[in-house]
């Protein structure tokens, strides 16, 4: 057998850097030509033709699937956004939205009785593509969309700014600083993502301070010694680890992970070891976030793991306060 240092040598010595295919890079290649002749394309479309909804259309019907793409490098939205902002779309009751997007000649019957039948999921990327290449409503929605959305006021609501700013005439004119700034969102989303200020788990972090009550962040003791758990990392232990009267757990999707199931099955182990362990103690959640509402299964089972659930809607925040407040007054 080598031994460590050997092998550590090989590793170095025979070191790639970066992995690639070679056959594999060439054909991205290829199709990211392709989907920058279409961006290309399209400029010199508007150019002649004026930034007229019917240009766009037009596109969308003729490109087909890399017009969709070019579109979204364009203004900047990613293709996980789009889905995303398809789903909102929809499921919300609201008659500017719908009157927009002519949600009735497409959205299908299954979103059109969301009162009674709430278990809409997510569109696949093919679906999305089908429906732009095969449907002339849903083609005037995504152009909609984006050409009219930032007159929208439900859109204004629900969007974070970051994310609204990308429906913007400008861009669609191809006028240079909007264009600059599709690459500077796209370069800083990644950081955007990871500040601890965008965190919503910072609005419980306000209502605690604004109590003056304390809280402990991490791993529960009782737990680490007499239970082989996977997830012992809680995100708010209150007032403090040695005597936790609530334990709180954070879980905020915007988008849909594969790994859902097994956080929610973990959950709901960890909530059974709690009540063994803290008996005095209430285990609750914060789920929220678009990546539950359309991953309904993963949803009952995540929700089943705690004694109350609250999302981070300002109607939630408040009772959260309340049912803080209510139980630390009462011991």
């Amino acid at each position: 057998m080598k031994s460590s240092e050997d092998k550590y040598l090989n590793v170095i010595k025979n070191n790639t850097f970066y992995y690639y295919d070679e056959d594999f890079e060439s054909e991205y290649e290829k199709h990211i030509f392709s989907v920058r002749e279409a961006i290309i394309y399209l400029r010199n479309e508007v150019a002649n033709r004026g930034c007229k909804k019917e240009v766009f259309e037009d596109f969308l019907r003729n490109k087909r699937e890399l017009g969709l793409k070019a579109l979204l490098a364009v203004t900047g939205f990613s293709n996980e956004g789009l889905k995303r902002l398809i789903t909102v779309v929809r499921i919300v009751d609201d008659q500017e939205v719908s009157r927009l997007v002519y949600k009735d000649k497409w959205a299908g019957a299954e979103t059109l009785l969301q009162k009674e039948t709430p278990d809409v999921t997510e569109w696949s990327t093919g679906k999305i593509e089908a429906l732009v290449r095969d449907n002339d409503y849903f083609r005037k929605a995504i152009v909609n969309i984006f050409y009219d959305g930032s007159g929208v006021e439900f859109l204004q609501r629900v969007l974070p700014t970051f994310e609204f700013q990308k429906f913007s005439l400008e861009k669609l004119r191809f006028d240079m600083n909007a264009i600059m700034d599709t690459l500077a969102r796209y370069k800083e989303k990644g950081s955007r993502s990871a500040k601890q200020m965008n965190n919503p788990e910072s609005l419980v972090q306000k209502i605690l301070k604004r109590n003056s009550i304390s809280y402990d962040k991490g791993d529960l003791t009782e737990l680490i010694t007499k239970a082989k758990v996977t997830k012992r990392t809680m995100d708010f232990i209150i007032p403090d680890k040695k005597n936790p009267r609530i334990i709180a757990e954070s879980s905020f999707l915007v988008t849909t992970a594969s790994g859902q199931g097994d956080k929610s099955k973990t959950e709901v182990g960890v909530g059974d070891l709690i009540k063994k362990h803290y008996p005095n103690a209430t285990f609750i959640g914060f789920v929220d976030g678009i990546g539950w509402y359309v991953r309904k299964q993963d949803l009952k089972r995540m929700v089943e793991a705690y004694e109350d659930v609250f999302t981070y809607h300002s109607d939630e925040l408040q009772r959260f306060e309340r049912f803080v407040l209510d139980i630390l007054q009462n011991d």
